[in-house]
């Protein structure tokens, strides 16, 4: 493997101008540009690119890596820069390719529930077309990502429990390889036994394989009825069980999501809203009237063995969308706590018997060590993230946050989960990967990587350390 390494200066001059001739005024050396595309939302600090492209087509994406392939330069792809480990991070420099510009609903297929779309779509614009037509994309993460993001990162979110991740609603995409060629994944089939299953090896990978630049997605039909809530409970132990006991009882609840209380008082501050500080599972049920009814009344069922109170339902959209907004303001809520702080996000997932353990465990570590990190869970599947907000230039705090995030994430694998739900490994998370998968499923990636990019130019130093 020949090693990536920063290009003089005289050949970054000959690389640009070689760019400008494919992309015209689409190229630019701008620093407040480059240091914009230098970072996500996470506590990294920013490692800014060289060049930053914005490329509107798959086939100027494909002219700029093979120009990079020549060259051995690095290529970082960048959707809304939402990111939370540091996957935009230009470790190496090279060329970012903003794919903002490639924001085409190419095709929606009413009558078999798909559509594709170029890989700068948000959820938010994709939902917004769809809106007039009876369908929906239900993958929500919170943040606008775009669909090229979402899909690089294996991206999940509120309504993961009952319509998955995005693993389970891509069937296909289009990718730009590590050599420049456009390389076709998947059909509109919902299912296929054709050969290896190359969508699913480039849906979370990062862009370390390639660039996704279009994207084929399942919809789904919008529910006839939808009901949301909050529910108060005692502690967060009673909000996991209750959660983990009406899964097991199999109520197809669309959403149910956990906030402690100290991200209460952070949302109550910042939202400027007046919800009961205490324990509280944001819920929401689609389906029939008649059936939301009943997963209404079954979910008050169980919840009131343990202790549950102050239930609030919202059926209008208005006051669905309300309470969610509140629920997705959580991180930057915590942000202003500590003025001028960084969150240090955590995201593991464990088997859900294992949840109110988990998440006992972390709050008592979390108070023994004197951190202000609340807590945030998707819970119906499982996955929680305890966020330690702090000053990202006080190095004693840093300090206890690594060691912090250490003692979870093996809390997590001895559980039988994960150190990651849905954030991804970017470089924030490269630190567990042996750990976790142990030396030889490690060594496999790396062999996969090096397989379809033995010049290690793709978003290098992410995933797996070549």
């Amino acid at each position: 493997m020949a090693s990536t390494a920063k290009l003089p200066d005289e050949k970054l001059s000959a690389l640009i101008k070689k760019l400008g001739v494919i992309l015209g005024n689409r190229v630019s050396v701008n620093e407040s540009l480059r240091e914009q595309h230098g970072h996500g939302e996470s506590w990294h600090p920013c490692q800014m690119p060289d060049v930053v492209c914005f490329a509107k087509s798959t086939d100027e994406v494909s002219q700029i890596i093979k120009l990079c392939a020549e060259s051995r330069t690095p290529v970082i792809a960048y959707g809304t820069g939402t990111s939370l480990e540091g996957q935009v991070q230009a470790i190496k420099g090279g060329i970012c390719i903003d794919l903002s510009q490639m924001d085409a609903i190419i095709e929606v297929n009413n009558d078999d529930l798909d559509c594709r779309v170029e890989a700068g779509v948000t959820r938010r614009q994709l939902n917004q077309y769809l809106r007039d037509t009876g369908l929906f994309f239900p993958v929500d993460p919170g943040a606008d990502a775009s669909i090229g993001g979402m899909s690089a990162t294996r991206a999940s979110g509120t309504n993961a429990v009952k319509y998955g991740t995005m693993r389970e609603n891509v069937l296909g995409l289009t990718v730009v390889t590590a050599n420049g060629d456009i390389v076709k994944t998947g059909t509109r089939a919902r299912k296929s036994s054709a050969g290896y299953d190359l969508t699913k090896l480039f849906v979370g990978s990062e862009g370390t394989l390639g660039i996704i630049t279009e994207i084929q997605l399942r919809l789904y039909g919008l529910a006839e009825a939808m009901s949301a809530a909050i529910v108060n409970f005692p502690d967060v132990r009673s909000a996991a069980e209750a959660t983990m006991l009406t899964i097991q009882m199999g109520i197809p609840v669309a959403r149910i999501e956990l906030l402690d209380t100290a991200y209460m008082k952070a949302l109550n501050n910042y939202s400027k809203t007046d919800y009961p500080e205490l324990d509280t599972l944001f819920l929401e049920f689609h389906g029939t009237t008649a059936g939301v009814a009943e997963q209404v009344k079954l979910f008050e069922e169980i919840s009131s063995d343990f202790s549950a109170s102050g239930f609030q339902w919202a059926d209008k959209e208005e006051d669905r969308q309300r309470l969610w907004r509140a629920r997705h303001d959580a991180y930057y809520a915590g942000l202003a706590v500590i003025p001028g702080s960084r969150g240090y996000v955590t995201d593991v997932c464990v088997p859900i018997s294992q949840l109110a353990k988990c998440i006992v465990d972390t709050q008592n570590d979390i108070a023994e060590h004197g951190l202000f990190a609340p807590i945030v869970g998707h819970v119906g599947d499982g996955n929680f993230h305890a966020t330690v907000f702090l000053d990202p230039d006080d190095k004693f705090m840093f300090e206890k946050a690594l060691a912090f995030d250490k003692r979870l994430v093996n809390r997590a694998l001895a559980m039988g989960g994960t150190c990651t739900g849905e954030h991804g490994i970017g470089m924030g998370k490269l630190k567990h990967m042996r750990h976790e998968h142990g030396d030889a499923a490690v060594d496999l990636m790396r062999t996969i990587k090096l397989a379809l990019d033995p010049h290690n130019i793709m978003n290098p130093g992410k995933v797996v350390d070549c």
